[in-house]
């Protein structure tokens, strides 16, 4: 059943990667400000704070079979929404709907998998998971690009809905036989006070957060830079789409083994260094080529940092506390896209502002990460 977990995941990322080309821009086009605009990115990924809390929470005590379908069932639902906004705040109100029904999924369908994954081996599973996060990363900007140029947003919605409706259906009766049987109650759940006492989760949960304040500045901005240089309006759908390209062919590749034998420590460090220098190198750069070139180094870097994290996170869990703690892993994910996105567009960044601000951020962690290893 692990195939169809990575399905799901694919699915759950395929969702928030379709919005990251057309969101902002929709924003505008329903007469929102900067700031509104900003917000409306970003309202998405708080709401889904709350969604993965309460998931890592319920997946601890009950297992992630429940909170998974109705996790994909209500946020299906919600996607057919769209269809009735008229307006820039209705748009925010189906924003913080939307989000939190999709945070119940991932940290579920994360839990499940590393409940079934060898210590040995959990780098590579981190990786192989990974892998279905590039590919939603390559397909769902492009499709939303693609299919809300030569459509509208609220139909673009609704046949993401619609596709996981039949997803989540699918998982009630797949996944109900299979379903993780605890060997005992979690009697004593774990604090966020304990977690912040282990130096790994602080170390992925951090990691988590400024990965996602990347992402959220580019969904932001990334469009804008390609509108405001006069470029199709599809190619910021392209251009997300190539660094899940590159992100997909390090997790498939035979370097993938690099997840286990090397330290996820270096691995975390070369992944925020590469991805700052990719965006630094992307808010220089003005002609196509350019463009695709700083996001395929930038994809190389996610590849790098994103199953770091996670090695990290099972490193620093057990099973009776693996599920709050990817709930709140997920939960600094969303904080960071919400972050990005809002503090760009509170200031009125400009797209090359923003990408200078996030590529610095990004090198002044890999600095703090390590001086806090060698001390």
């Amino acid at each position: 059943m692990r195939i169809f977990i990575y399905i799901i995941i694919f699915f759950a990322f395929f969702d928030l990667f379709a919005q990251l080309p057309i969101m902002s821009t929709y924003a505008v086009s329903l007469g929102a400000s900067p700031f509104i605009a900003g917000l409306a990115v970003g309202m998405y990924s708080l709401s889904n704070t709350f969604g993965n809390v309460i998931s890592g929470i319920f997946s601890d005590r009950k297992g992630p079979f429940a909170i998974l379908v109705i996790g994909l069932l209500s946020t299906s639902l919600t996607l057919f929404t769209y269809a009735s906004i008229d307006g820039p705040y209705s748009l925010l109100a189906v924003r913080f709907i939307h989000g939190l029904a999709a945070g119940l999924t991932v940290p579920a369908a994360f839990t499940y998998l590393a409940n079934r994954t060898e210590s040995a081996k959990r780098g590579k599973g981190a990786a192989l998971s990974g892998a279905f996060v590039g590919l939603a990363a390559i397909l769902g900007p492009a499709y939303g690009a693609i299919y809300t140029s030569r459509n509208d947003v609220p139909q673009t919605m609704f046949l993401t809905g619609t596709l996981i409706l039949l997803i989540g259906i699918a998982a009630f009766f797949i996944l109900r036989q299979t379903t993780i049987k605890k060997d005992k109650a979690v009697k004593d759940a774990v604090s966020f006070k304990d977690i912040l006492k282990n130096n790994g989760l602080i170390r992925s949960f951090s990691g988590a957060f400024f990965l996602m304040f990347s992402q959220g500045v580019l969904a932001y901005m990334l469009p804008l830079k390609v509108e405001g240089l006069g470029l199709d309006s599809q190619l910021s759908g392209l251009l997300l789409s190539t660094f899940g390209i590159s992100a997909i062919l390090v997790f498939l590749l035979p370097i993938n083994r690099i997840f286990d034998a090397a330290k996820p420590i270096y691995t975390l460090i070369s992944g925020f260094t590469i991805m700052g220098a990719s965006l630094f190198f992307l808010s220089a750069v003005t002609i196509e080529p350019l463009l695709y070139a700083s996001m395929c180094t930038y994809g190389l870097g996610f590849a790098l940092l994103f199953p770091s994290i996670n090695s990290i996170l099972i490193d620093s869990t057990n099973v009776s506390t693996r599920g709050r703690a990817y709930g709140y892993f997920y939960a600094f994910f969303s904080i960071g896209v919400v972050a990005g996105s809002s503090i760009t567009g509170a200031f009125a960044l400009s797209p090359n502002q923003g990408f200078f601000v996030s590529g610095s951020l990004l090198l002044i962690i890999a600095s703090l990460n390590i001086w806090s290893y060698k001390k």
